[in-house]
């Protein structure tokens, strides 16, 4: 929670970690502590889980919130934790956020509400609504119009960053780069924009982007935190250079929906002990593996080592 008090201070390469789950289908709180400790050890800026890539639709809020529980006790308050706490109800949505804010999450990432596809008046309410209820919790909205059908526009966010002392960002999740654009524009450098599209990350920290929350960095957490340094430290070819090395990786995360494609990867290198995704989604099929394994051929030298953290190791 140290770095709850000042939200500038959450940047970089924020994991959204895959929810591994075990051959039966239960969540398995062993292999996410895994998954933490590997993730810092490859120099992740800070964490996150409840994302899109962690499948929180197909689970209970009984179960995300024990899994927040889980995280937020294995960082430990050595890098920030931001976890997502929203859902299509502002019952759910509370009370997950609650559960994140007792854990000591350092911010959350609230969800745009998915399927009812509110009016921009409607998605200022929301937020507005989840923000006085937790005035002491940095709030970032989570945009991804891909998933929710339903887009938070600039001109609302910047309402929400005026008027709300605890709205301080957003993950845009959307392809649009005039999208990303307009809202700095309109909100100056103090509002923290992540970028969800892996690769719209490097792109947007020419804007002033904050960071990114990618899920490239379930399988390359090193790489990624790496070009965020490079970036930092003026290395604009090493920067590049590392964003046209992870574009096979990008392109493995979505062979078939995600997260499927990468928690096969996690398998498969034994990070988790099982690529079970939970219905609707499917393991990948014959011709997805085949896929999956050419493009990890090509994208070799930016996976991130595992020696030490597999399950068997723990």
């Amino acid at each position: 929670m140290r770095f709850r008090a000042d939200p500038q201070s959450i940047r970089g390469s924020i994991a959204p970690l895959m929810t591994p789950f075990t051959a039966e289908g239960a969540v398995d709180h062993d292999g996410l502590e895994n998954l933490v400790r590997w993730q810092l050890a490859a120099g992740s800026h800070g964490i996150s889980i409840g994302g899109s890539t962690g499948e929180p639709g197909a689970q209970t809020i009984a179960e995300r919130a024990e899994a927040i529980r889980t995280v937020a006790a294995e960082v430990g308050d050595r890098v920030p934790f931001v976890p997502g706490t929203g859902s299509a109800k502002l019952d759910e949505t509370l009370e997950l956020t609650a559960t994140a804010a007792e854990a000591g999450a350092d911010a959350v990432l609230v969800i745009t509400p998915y399927y009812a596809r509110p009016t921009q008046e409607a998605l200022y309410t929301w937020y507005r609504t989840v923000a006085q209820e937790f005035p002491d919790l940095p709030i970032v909205a989570y945009n991804v119009p891909s998933r929710t059908a339903v887009d938070i526009a600039p001109e609302t966010v910047a309402r929400l960053f005026r008027e709300l002392d605890n709205f301080v960002g957003v993950k845009e999740t959307t392809k649009d780069f005039e999208h990303f654009s307009r809202v700095l524009h309109l909100c100056g450098k103090e509002l923290l924009v992540w970028s969800g599209i892996e690769l719209l990350c490097l792109p947007l920290l020419a804007l002033g982007g904050a960071g990114f929350v990618s899920a490239t960095a379930n399988i390359a957490p090193a790489a990624c935190a790496r070009m965020y340094q490079a970036w930092q430290d003026g290395d604009l070819t090493l920067a590049r250079e590392i964003h046209y090395g992870l574009h096979p990786l990008v392109d493995l995360l979505f062979v078939e929906t995600n997260p499927a494609p990468g928690k096969w990867v996690l398998a498969q290198r034994g990070l988790i002990g099982s690529g079970f995704v939970r219905p609707p989604l499917i393991t990948p099929t014959d011709a997805g593996v085949a896929r999956i394994k050419d493009l990890m051929a090509q994208g070799e030298a930016y996976l991130s080592p595992v020696d030490g953290f597999t399950v068997e190791g723990k």
